[in-house]
């Protein structure tokens, strides 16, 4: 993000999933917002929020929401960054998790899913790979997902049947912000995903999670940190 111009703005109200009314130097403008979570504690009125200026043709919001801020915390919501960074990190070597795999494949149908990653390097099982990213901290306790998920918990459904098929297969909870020391299935906002996980860990699948690193507004993977499946 290094060229990219970043705008402060002062969040006014979000019209709609993908739409935001952003107060920039004074005047209304509206902004995409990257991500179809609820972030109800991220984007209420008032909220302190980063954008970047966006054109291009047929683009109907000048500016794109890439930040925002809880109690002085930076939390990245673009829900496409975390794909990215992964795939990145992974092909030079930085997540010990997934090491030794040559290729590196964004975009892998199995099963009546399609999966962020698939890694494979010829000499072990394939391993799928479906990244979650996380916005929802709570005391330090980061929670998926902050809204029902059907696709979430037929993507898990799936991981768990190519495991017991012979693939290797993994959950990636990326938290994108700095302030969390675990992640949890939040069971009280879709009952039914946590319920996926465990059954999907139970057949084989593995569960791994880290935070983000927030350097200027540049965003990096960062520390492992456990996966707790029951509270």
């Amino acid at each position: 993000m290094d060229n990219i111009k970043l705008v402060p703005a002062r969040m006014l109200e979000r019209k709609n999933r993908f739409v935001a009314l952003v107060e920039v130097n004074g005047e209304e403008k509206l902004a995409h917002i990257p991500n179809s979570g609820r972030m109800k504690e991220l984007l209420f009125p008032g909220a302190r929020v980063i954008l970047r200026e966006a054109s291009g043709k047929g683009r109907k919001t000048p500016y794109e929401l890439l930040f925002a801020f809880q109690e002085g915390m930076p939390v990245a919501i673009n829900s496409q960054l975390p794909n990215r960074i992964m795939s990145e990190a992974i092909k030079r070597g930085e997540i010990q998790e997934l090491a030794g795999y040559e290729k590196v494949k964004r975009e892998a149908a199995w099963g009546h899913s399609r999966f962020d990653l698939l890694l494979s390097n010829g000499e072990k099982p394939d391993c799928l790979v479906e990244i979650k990213s996380v916005n929802l901290v709570k005391d330090r306790t980061a929670f998926f997902p902050d809204a029902p998920t059907t696709r979430g918990r037929r993507h898990l459904e799936d991981l768990g049947q190519a495991a017991q098929e012979g693939f290797r297969t993994a959950a990636f909870f990326l938290v994108m912000r700095e302030d969390a020391d675990r992640v949890c299935p939040n069971d009280s906002m879709d009952p039914e995903f946590g319920q996926a996980l465990r059954w999907a860990v139970a057949q084989g699948m593995e569960v791994m999670a880290r935070t983000c690193r927030l350097r200027g507004f540049k965003v990096e993977v960062g520390e492992p940190i456990p996966v707790i499946l029951n509270l």
